[in-house]
């Protein structure tokens, strides 16, 4: 993910942070240091164990607390999202990352078309792993003064169980939630898909996701929450996207770029000049050219290596000056799902269909969209 960096690795699988992780610590810090003195009141009624305050309202204490809880709180995510890491290896998805972010926590997998069998345990043991770290956590409220006999620091030590008891808790029930594409959406999506086909298992528990968005919506703005109305932003935007993923998926599922590419191709010279490839853009409607010499695919040609030139230096340049060269490629028997991935990904418009170093055709955006549109019929 954009803006992340990595912290190392658990399990073999690479660790990152992004950039609003480190935002939202000191602003997770704030929140709570502010509220001490009420939340050891509530925890007090919750678990009916006296808090001590005296040291943990007392200076710069209460901030320090907030940040150990909020970075507890964080580390109980971590722990959410490698049970599901762990359980999705183990059924043979390969897994990328786990992104640490202001809303929690992200695992990038390579899971291709979903499989309710895989999605049902990957799904539940994240929630599940959140109830038993809040149980721990709260279990160690009850501990704590077998540990210590100074009423202040078993206030301290309370304090953090207990919060983080309380937060995790809360994530299980949640994240229990049927908002797709949140594990309890996810646990309804592979409930509904062992009826009915993938695709519209998925719809479904999109719009029963983007209902809870709006509702969330709704109560951020009717309390002045921002974070409530990120999430509802997030979980909508995140229903929409997967849908329509999903829905690509199955209705591409059996397709090749071999069955949807253009041919034969328009390709040009590396000697032919920009100006001319400028011409043949505006004559044909076509943004983007292969670039052969002797038969061969040396590069690709496309407006965006145009606009990088001033319009001056284009009059003296050839297609090999502005040229992208050694081209992502594919064959003719690839998915074209696969294609749609390294489009999405990469920000491409087109990608050429080469099979012994012989160009056979090209395929775009606009072909895959047009496919699906038929395929919908």
């Amino acid at each position: 993910m954009d803006g992340s960096f990595r912290i190392g690795r658990l399990f073999g699988i690479p660790i990152l942070l992004h950039y609003t992780f480190i935002l939202v610590i000191p602003l997770f810090a704030w929140i709570i240091g502010s509220q001490i003195t009420l939340t050891a009141s509530m925890l007090n009624e919750i678990f009916q164990v006296p808090v001590d305050t005296s040291l943990i309202t007392s200076g710069f204490i209460p901030y320090l607390l907030g940040t150990v809880v909020a970075l507890g709180l964080f580390g109980g995510v971590l722990v959410h999202e490698l049970a599901h890491s762990l359980v999705a290896r183990y059924k043979g998805i390969r897994i990328n990352s786990i992104t640490l972010m202001i809303f929690g926590g992200i695992a990038s997998m390579d899971e291709g078309v979903p499989d309710p069998k895989a999605e049902l345990p990957m799904a539940l043991v994240g929630p599940l792993t959140s109830l038993v770290v809040g149980l721990i956590s709260s279990g160690l409220v009850y501990a704590v003064p077998a540990v210590t006999t100074s009423p202040a620091i078993a206030g301290v030590l309370i304090f953090i169980f207990g919060y983080l008891g309380v937060l995790n808790i809360i994530l299980f029930a949640f994240n229990l939630l049927p908002a797709f594409p949140m594990d309890g959406g996810r646990v309804l999506r592979a409930w509904l898909a062992k009826r009915m086909p993938l695709h519209r298992a998925t719809k479904i528990a999109a719009d029963i996701g983007k209902g809870f968005a709006i509702i969330f919506g709704i109560i951020g703005l009717f309390f002045f929450s921002p974070f409530l109305i990120l999430i509802a932003l997030f979980i909508y935007i995140g229903a929409s996207m997967e849908s329509t993923a999903v829905k690509y998926s199955y209705l591409l599922q059996n397709v090749t770029v071999g069955d949807m590419m253009s041919s034969p191709v328009t390709t040009v010279p590396p000697t032919l000049p920009v100006s001319q490839v400028i011409t043949m853009m505006y004559s044909s409607k076509h943004l983007g050219f292969p670039v052969v010499e002797r038969d061969t695919l040396i590069g690709m040609v496309t407006l965006a290596d145009v606009n990088r030139m001033s319009s001056i230096d284009r009059e003296a340049m050839q297609v090999r000056d502005i040229m992208t060269r050694d081209p992502i490629t594919l064959p003719p028997n690839a998915p074209v799902i696969e294609a749609l991935k390294i489009m999405s990904a990469r920000n491409f418009g087109r990608i050429p269909v080469v099979l012994d170093g012989k160009i056979l055709g090209i395929v775009t955006r606009t072909d895959i969209i047009k496919v699906t549109e038929l395929k919908q019929i």
